[in-house]
């Protein structure tokens, strides 16, 4: 519906029922459009995509009373994008009270590998991208093609009706479904003369919003500058050489003499140096890191990482569990500085659990290695929480992409149990397809607590226990030994107060079990 009949075809109009129309006048005016069950294919294999993103979960409670109060999320939204206000203001002076106004997106995608279902989720998912980052996505168009366009990514025939699409609707900004190179985004942007930008540069304005410790703002900023270095643009006359005399009519006469030196390549060396900065910083910070995971490998305290695909409630996971009260928000990336919170299983024995970044798929190669020291935190790890969204319409998807990055970084030799999470939201007949394919799973709902006994006990089953069994006879006036069997990760299976002293029987880490040798019972 939303591409344009080629010349010389019949009014596609002609062929439109009155409730189509009504829905194309909708999206005109900007309007928010229910969406359909099946899009209508055109003659050319491009399918209109319409609807809210699938990637976003349609709970109606959005926090459970184990999140807290929140007030991060609050602060978050506290400065937030308003519809209808235009950028572009008459009186120059009223640029002071300007407001963020809400940009308005078309989508563009490629088919060229997999189903039409595979393509269709992308760009939802790619949509709810484009709404985490705070714009109105007015329009979607998937096209069939068997490989990019080297020039214009969709090939100049297609790109013009995108150009239609773009100035129907009014939109500002097209975001394209795929990594462009800076040939393909500057030919697109020649045509449909909006802004165009792509999949990792939209993901990387959401990492830049949601970034708050030093740290993560330090990995953003790399991954952004890592970006921006091949893709320079000149504009107009800051591209010119410097000349003397009155070479190419410029006059510039004495004092710019010389070969010169161009705009862009002064930008270019002044991203290098800042790159080179942040890198110095970031590898500053990383022994902070080291240390705390150092002390808890010496305590032998075991580690358990939640992973996942974004939005998969991993933070909502970390709430139930710990009482943690860390930031939960339906939207993807809502989180992106590790968490690490203490616990304990039933019978006493503690470890620590970790919220770690969300993955997605295609997840920008600058964002692994600015984050590698964050995800560093899932590979030295005893045990990994894989987080799936059962409601989501392509799990097994999500499971993929999340393993790649896992491969990427080292950590697919970790223990994983996968986490079928939002199982109150989610198709059963999916979730027993899940089971089926990975055996060691856990169905939870982290909004519900449906399923958290069960995940309880298979973590208590999973971590490292105390492996070195001792019987003690430890005297009365040592009481500080009998505390410090309680306090740390030892499991105490039998204690008799007897008249030389308590006997104990435990099971103890070998670091503790060296500590209490002189205390062996001989009996």
């Amino acid at each position: 519906m939303t591409s344009q009949q080629n010349p010389g075809s019949e009014p596609a109009a002609q062929d439109m029922s009155p409730e189509e129309i009504q829905a194309v006048i909708d999206r005109i005016l900007a309007k928010d459009v229910p969406a359909r069950n099946a899009a209508p294919v055109n003659g050319d294999g491009s399918r209109a995509v319409f609807g809210k993103a699938q990637a976003i979960s349609r709970l109606d409670e959005e926090h459970s009373l184990f999140d807290g109060d929140q007030q991060d999320l609050e602060e978050r939204r506290a400065l937030r994008r308003t519809a209808g206000l235009s950028t572009e203001l008459e009186d120059v002076t009223e640029v002071e009270y300007r407001q963020l106004r809400l940009e308005r997106v078309v989508l563009a995608g490629l088919w060229t590998e997999g189903t039409l279902a595979d393509a269709e989720n992308s760009l939802r998912e790619l949509a709810a991208l484009a709404e985490t980052a705070g714009s109105e996505v007015l329009d979607g168009l998937v096209q069939r093609r068997a490989k990019p366009d080297p020039g214009t990514f969709l090939g100049s025939g297609k790109a013009l009706e995108l150009k239609d699409i773009v100035m129907s609707t009014g939109a500002d900004t097209v975001v394209v479904d795929a990594e462009l190179a800076p040939s393909q985004r500057r030919g697109l942007e020649d045509i449909v003369k909006v802004k165009v930008i792509d999949r990792t540069a939209l993901i990387l304005d959401i990492f830049a919003q949601h970034a708050k410790s030093r740290e993560g703002k330090a990995q953003v900023e790399l991954a952004q500058l890592e970006y921006l270095l091949p893709r320079l643009r000149g504009w107009g006359e800051s591209m010119s050489r410097q000349a003397g005399g009155q070479v190419g009519g410029a006059g510039a006469g004495m004092g710019s003499r010389g070969p010169g030196e161009t705009k862009i390549e002064l930008d270019r060396r002044r991203i290098r140096t800042r790159m080179a900065k942040l890198r110095r910083e970031i590898a500053a910070m990383k022994p902070a890191r080291e240390t705390k995971r150092a002390n808890r490998r010496r305590n032998a305290v075991p580690s358990v990482a939640i992973a996942g695909y974004t939005n998969a409630g991993k933070s909502s996971l970390l709430n139930r569990l710990t009482d943690a009260g860390v930031l939960v928000e339906n939207a993807l990336f809502a989180t992106l500085d590790p968490t690490v919170r203490k616990t304990e299983t039933a019978d006493g024995l503690g470890y620590t659990l970790a919220d770690t970044v969300g993955f997605v798929r295609s997840l920008p190669t600058q964002l692994v290695e600015a984050f590698r020291s964050t995800l560093e935190e899932v590979a030295d790890s005893d045990l990994i929480l894989h987080v799936v969204d059962v409601s989501h319409p392509d799990p097994e998807g999500q499971i993929a992409a999340v393993r790649s990055v896992f491969a990427e970084v080292d950590a697919r030799k970790v223990p994983e149990i996968i986490v079928l999470n939002k199982a109150d939201a989610a198709d059963p007949f999916v979730v027993e397809r899940l089971k089926q394919r990975e055996p060691r799973h856990v169905v939870v709902s982290a909004r519900t607590g449906q399923g958290i006994p069960e995940l309880l006990k298979a973590i208590s089953e999973s971590i490292p226990r105390p492996s070195v069994k001792m019987e003690l006879l430890v005297p009365y006036h040592r009481g500080d030994l009998i505390s410090k069997l309680h306090d740390s990760d030892a499991e105490i299976l039998s204690l008799d107060h007897e008249e030389g002293g308590t006997r104990a029987v435990v099971m103890v880490r070998e670091g503790l079990a060296a500590e209490l040798e002189s205390f062996i019972s001989n009996d």
